[in-house]
């Protein structure tokens, strides 16, 4: 009967502590989602309306690439073609240590994984009202690779003269509290 007790007193100090390992699971899962890539030019030069996160199909060599940073947005955009999401002008390069049986494409198109409701949701609004899909950052969840997609409205080159304006503005009131509190 010893024995029957012990797992039970086991599984009730694990429930009383149960509040800790939550708080340690969010925790880890905020640290787990670690930013790889920026695409700031993308920010700059479109309104986001909407923000959707895709899962990327990618092959052996760009995931080690992708560890080690070696990847860039500033020009990619997404397309739907066939009901489907596919990344094209993100640029992973490869490895000098690539396998030498494969012939690295660092400009491959890439297959973005979504939800059949999300994308033909996303259809709709692509061919109805104007809007663009634009990646916005790649990252890590959970041991994957994931892609930050926006749907957005381009900018006016009068837009984007006011976000340089309150970019200037904001640096200089930064600058002002700077030196006041020296």
């Amino acid at each position: 009967m010893a024995t029957k007790e012990a797992p039970s007193s086991k599984k009730t100090a694990a429930a009383s502590s149960s509040g800790k390992a939550d708080t340690k699971a969010s925790a880890k899962a905020a640290a787990a989602a670690v930013r790889i890539a920026d695409n700031k030019k993308a920010i700059f030069n479109y309104h986001i309306e909407e923000r959707f996160e895709a899962g990327m199909v990618l092959e052996g060599w760009e995931v080690k690439s992708v560890r080690e940073g070696k990847v860039q947005l500033t020009d990619g955009y997404v397309v739907i073609r066939g009901g489907e999401l596919f990344i094209i002008g993100c640029q992973i390069n490869p490895l000098g240590t690539a396998s030498t049986h494969i012939r690295p494409d660092s400009v491959r198109t890439k297959k973005l994984l979504m939800h059949k409701d999300e994308i033909r949701r996303l259809v709709g609004k692509v061919e109805q009202k104007g809007f663009t899909l634009v990646p916005l950052n790649m990252h890590w969840k959970a041991g994957k690779v994931k892609c930050e997609i926006g749907l957005a409205k381009g900018k006016g080159e009068h837009d984007k003269r006011d976000t340089i304006k309150d970019r200037e503005g904001k640096r200089e009131v930064e600058r002002a509290m700077k030196s006041r509190n020296r």
